[in-house]
């Protein structure tokens, strides 16, 4: 080990530990009823997780949205990060990603005309005002809302990454969890995320005991779902590619700005053309000089046929920038995600039926 990286690990450790202690004893003030937390006569569910980034909520957010939307009046609340607003935000059809942030406008342009989305930092003030914009809201999802222990969730949905789970993690800043691993014991419902469609037995097994859940908790275990790709500016499209079509003669430019775009670029790279790749951080609000970055690497490409490509939260940003190079609008797609669930065993509970199972048992 070089000098320089057992220093990092020398002032990391303590400062992990510390930051470990903080929360530790936070959450003993919850535990204890020092802090108060807010119960609601209405079920809510909170999607969230314990790491930073990368878990795949949004389209796990989406599912559950979709899941339950035939049956209840749905409100959809979200912290909004990294939005330039303050406060409690009522998505319209005026919102922009800058109000309401891209993962909540995501939500909003699919599930707009039959849910709520609002987004607000304190989620027990978003609860109380977003069922005064819609009085008949029967149920509510909270987005990324695990730590935000102000609010008693009637059911808490934990996701944790295949590829870094929270047992082969370490606190933040050493690692990437904001709360102990041990905190997974206050879901009722955990889902390994991103798995491959090649999962052996063992592999569940693995899972299984290295979590090492209560009999009352749930596990089960998702993939993503690859779909065709769609234009991100569907005016100035003329045609659409598919992936299969494209040949070794033909350049894809990846454009991400996620927290973990590997599963994304590896299942493209599973095709023919040649990849290249331009990654920004997480979240990121695309600037005047991040365009001009895109439009410099994609002028540098060879190919018969060039494209972007981009994911479909950053799409919603991309879309609505005015510093998208114009000429680039043409051949910019985005390949949207779905989540599958699948089932070590076919005669197990499934996701579908074991969450509505938890909601009916806890608002009988």
């Amino acid at each position: 080990m070089s000098r320089n990286k057992l220093l990092s690990k020398l002032i990391l450790l303590p400062l992990s530990k510390l930051y470990g202690l903080g929360v530790a004893v936070r959450n003993q003030m919850f535990e204890r009823k020092m802090l108060k937390q807010e119960e609601f006569d209405i079920p809510v569910i909170v999607v969230g997780n314990i790491a930073v980034g990368g878990t795949g909520k949004t389209p796990h957010v989406e599912y559950v949205v979709n899941l339950l939307r035939d049956r209840y009046r749905i409100g959809v609340i979200s912290r909004g990060y990294k939005r330039r607003t303050k406060g409690f935000v009522h998505a319209t059809n005026r919102s922009t990603p800058e109000d309401i942030g891209d993962e909540p406008y995501q939500i909003f342009q699919k599930f707009g005309n039959d849910v709520t989305v609002a987004v607000c930092e304190k989620r027990v003030d978003g609860i109380n005002k977003i069922r005064e914009v819609n009085k008949d809201i029967n149920l509510i999802v909270l987005d990324d809302a695990f730590q935000h222990r102000y609010v008693k969730p009637s059911v808490s949905v934990v996701l944790t990454e295949y590829n870094r789970p929270v047992f082969a993690d370490h606190l933040m800043p050493y690692g990437r969890l904001r709360e102990p691993a041990s905190s997974v014991s206050r879901a009722d419902v955990v889902v390994v995320t991103k798995c491959p469609s090649s999962m052996t037995p063992m592999e569940y097994r693995m899972f299984k005991e290295n979590l090492s859940l209560f009999p009352y908790q749930k596990l089960f275990f998702s993939r993503y779902l690859y779909g065709h790709l769609v234009p991100v500016f569907p005016e100035n499209c003329a045609a659409v590619p598919y992936l299969d079509w494209l040949t070794e003669n033909d350049s894809i430019l990846i454009v991400t700005g996620i927290a973990n775009p590997r599963p994304f670029v590896r299942h493209i790279r599973r095709y023919k053309s040649k990849v290249r790749l331009i990654r920004f951080h997480d979240h990121v609000n695309y600037s005047h000089s991040d365009m001009e970055a895109i439009r410099r690497k994609f002028d540098t490409m060879t190919g018969k046929r060039r494209f972007v490509l981009t994911t479909e939260k950053d799409a919603v940003k991309l879309s609505h920038s005015p510093y998208f190079p114009h000429s680039l609008k043409a051949v910019t797609s985005y390949m949207p995600v779905s989540v599958d669930f699948v089932a070590p065993q076919l005669d197990e509970p499934t996701f579908d039926a074991s969450l509505q199972k938890l909601i009916s048992g806890n608002h009988l």
